[in-house]
């Protein structure tokens, strides 16, 4: 393949501008903040999950407190009702009476039990709501430790997407100059090549694959018209020769 020697001078140009977006490209997905935002958001999923346990727990027993409440106001008014029959004189009979005295004493025992399993609740109910609103306080702090690596992300991507088209529309200008068949074959090696598709021939060596060319292979390149189109042997980019090729 043939080209001008000035178009070959062009790749180096179109080259530095794909290794720049390369590099553009790795900075946009090595961020510190991915890696940031992702260690956040699995303390945060967690702490939420820590969360709706203690909110369950918290409801539940709030529904564990009423039920033992509504227990003890039924006690406590069947133990009223007995009451009021004993001091109304309604009951004469001594047996009745002495029933009715056991039952009253019985459900004072049942009432005084049942205030305590009142209490129990009400302390572990206590203890879930300070729970809840510890959790509550740190999901809250870690999200917005998200919210905050998220903009600064979003910052960087802004930066980074800028320059990208910065440098895509140089790259459309200068690839735009070069004939198709040389840019056809360039995009075909930086493909194959880790994204390096030209290098320069530089004190005779290629600074594509930094190996220095063996003595025949310079000689070949010393007789190649300058429109020659030369590939590195070890690499086989395209080798671009320049004043300070050694040659």
């Amino acid at each position: 393949m043939n080209a001008a020697p000035a178009d070959q001078i062009r790749l180096l140009d179109l080259q530095d501008l794909d290794v720049r977006l390369q590099q553009l490209a790795h900075r946009r997905k090595s961020l510190p903040e991915h890696a940031e935002i992702e260690s956040l958001t699995k303390d945060h999923t967690q702490l939420r999950d820590l969360l709706v346990a203690a909110q369950t727990e918290e409801s539940d027993t709030a529904r564990e407190q009423t039920k033992a409440e509504q227990d003890v106001d039924q006690v406590r008014q069947r133990a009223t009702r007995d009451q009021q029959r004993l001091d109304s004189g309604a009951v004469t009979s001594p047996k009745d009476l002495e029933n009715l005295q056991r039952e009253i004493a019985s459900l004072a025992k049942r009432q005084g039990d049942l205030e305590d399993v009142v209490l129990e609740v009400m302390e572990r109910r206590e203890s879930a709501q300070e729970r809840v609103a510890e959790l509550t306080e740190r999901v809250s702090s870690v999200q917005a430790k998200i919210d905050d690596a998220t903009a600064r992300r979003d910052a960087a991507f802004e930066e980074i997407d800028a320059e990208v088209a910065t440098v895509t529309k140089e790259r459309e200008v200068i690839a735009g100059s070069i004939p198709d068949d040389l840019l056809k074959l360039y995009d075909k090696l930086r493909g194959q090549q880790g994204g390096i598709g030209a290098a320069k021939l530089y004190a005779r060596s290629c600074q594509g694959c930094r190996q220095e060319l063996a003595i025949t292979e310079l000689n070949e390149i010393r007789k190649a018209a300058p429109d020659t189109v030369v590939r590195c042997e070890n690499c086989r980019r395209i080798l671009v020769r320049t004043s300070e090729s050694g040659l």
